[in-house]
C-alpha cells in the first residue's frame, strides 16, 4: 500500500512538472531568465497527456487499494494531496493557452 502511495505522490508531481512546461518557460523570460536552453521544455510537452493519464491512473489506484484495504481514514489527506495536485496538472494543460496569453500580455 505504501508503494502506491509513493507512486501517487511521484506521478502527482511529475505531472505538474509536465504541465507547467509550457507556463514555465514564459514566466522564466517574463522574470528575465530566459535562454536557448529553454527548447528542452517542447520536447517534454509532446508526453505531457501520457504523464497526466498515468498519473490519474495511479492516483486513482491509491484510493481503490486505500477502500479495499479500510485504511482511507488513516490515509485520506496523503490522498487528497496527490489528487489535488493531480488535478491542478489538468486545469494548467487544458488553461495552458489562456495562461500563456496572459503572461504574454504581462511582458
Amino acid at each position: 500500500m505504501q508503494k502506491f502511495l509513493s507512486l501517487s505522490y511521484l506521478s502527482s508531481i511529475s505531472a505538474l512538472g509536465v504541465a507547467t512546461c509550457c507556463v514555465l518557460p514564459m514566466a522564466m523570460m517574463l522574470l528575465g531568465l530566459g535562454g536557448t536552453w529553454l527548447a528542452v521544455f517542447g520536447k517534454i510537452a509532446a508526453a505531457s497527456y501520457y504523464v497526466l493519464a498515468i498519473s490519474s491512473v495511479l492516483v486513482a489506484v491509491s484510493w481503490i487499494l486505500a477502500f479495499q484495504k479500510q485504511s482511507l481514514a488513516r490515509l485520506k489527506w496523503w490522498l487528497t494531496g496527490s489528487t489535488a495536485i493531480t488535478v491542478l496538472a489538468w486545469v494548467i494543460v487544458f488553461n495552458e493557452t489562456w495562461i500563456n496569453d496572459y503572461l504574454i500580455m504581462r511582458m
